[in-house]
């Protein structure tokens, strides 16, 4: 079994088959062609469609997929479901109907498995979301249950982080940080001084 992909590695090139339901039809993404266009990369795992918490989820990203767009991302949501599942859910799922990001087919759990989020009892994959910034780096991880869904709003807001932080590399973003706010300077002046920088 090939190694668990962590924050701070850079993440192996992968392939999937995907329907997309912008053109209504099957293709493949490739993570080395996202990359080489200068792309974040989204993964958005989740355990299975036709299920309840799932397309909750799906629906919340949907409502944000423009504006993580805009930040330079593309998003795929994966499960070990194959692409023919994914295009029926869709067309089944009302509230799907709003999904444009490409449905990344897994059906081997191959790419849940680099990411540590295949569940080896059940074939399926926990709720993963993965931030692959446009060097191939991984640079955040977040893994839920299968019982408790995500917030995306919140995924935004660490990509807007993120986006700064490239920029910006010597700065770094407190806790519910958003754009505007102050930013914080590593250095020994700050050590046990974070108070004062934040509220001069």
């Amino acid at each position: 079994m090939s190694e668990v992909v962590r924050v701070g590695m850079q993440v192996p090139d992968f392939e999937m088959e995907i329907y997309d339901p912008k053109t209504d039809s099957f293709g493949k993404i490739s993570s080395a062609e996202l990359k080489k266009a200068g792309k974040w990369i989204i993964l958005f795992f989740y355990p299975a469609d036709y299920t309840f918490v799932c397309p909750t989820e799906l629906a919340d990203l949907a409502e944000k997929y423009d504006e993580l767009v805009n930040l330079g991302c593309e998003v795929i949501s994966v499960s070990t479901d194959t692409k023919f599942v994914h295009l029926a859910w869709k067309k089944d799922e009302k509230l799907l109907e709003n999904v444009k990001y490409p449905m990344g087919a897994d059906p081997t759990g191959k790419i849940s498995r680099m990411f540590g989020v295949y569940d080896e009892n059940t074939g399926l994959a926990l709720r993963g979301t993965f931030i692959i910034n446009p060097d191939g780096m991984l640079v955040g991880s977040e893994v839920n249950f299968y019982n408790v869904g995500r917030n995306a709003d919140e995924l935004v807001r660490k990509m807007k982080a993120n986006v700064y932080l490239k920029d910006h590399p010597d700065e770094a973003c407190p806790a519910k940080w958003e754009p505007g706010k102050k930013t914080l300077k590593p250095s020994e002046k700050l050590v046990g001084h974070v108070y004062e920088a934040l509220n001069e």
